[in-house]
């Protein structure tokens, strides 16, 4: 359902039970504010937010960043060495 602002603010406790609201045992659909037509805020269900947060988490612990750190980490904790080929000196750049 969607609010008006001034409307959810009045009526918060009645825009949290439209939440709450059981349906065939999922809950509602999350709740909209909207000042003059743009969208201001979003009340959810806890579980779907605690989902959103997992997800976030998991987004940020996933980066090629993450990957190579933990490369790192391996490589010290095994003592490996990773031999860099000398560069020739006689390579000459593409101009």
């Amino acid at each position: 359902m969607n609010w008006k602002l001034d409307e959810a603010q009045e009526k918060l406790p009645e825009v949290i039970d439209a939440l709450a609201e059981l349906t065939g045992g999922i809950a509602s659909e999350p709740q909209l504010i909207f000042n003059q037509d743009k969208l201001v805020a979003a009340i959810i269900e806890p579980k779907l937010f605690q989902d959103f947060l997992a997800w976030h988490q998991q987004q940020k612990a996933s980066s090629l960043a993450n990957a190579f750190a933990e490369l790192r980490q391996i490589c010290t904790e095994d003592n490996y060495i990773l031999e860099t080929p000398p560069r020739c000196s006689d390579r000459q750049t593409p101009r």
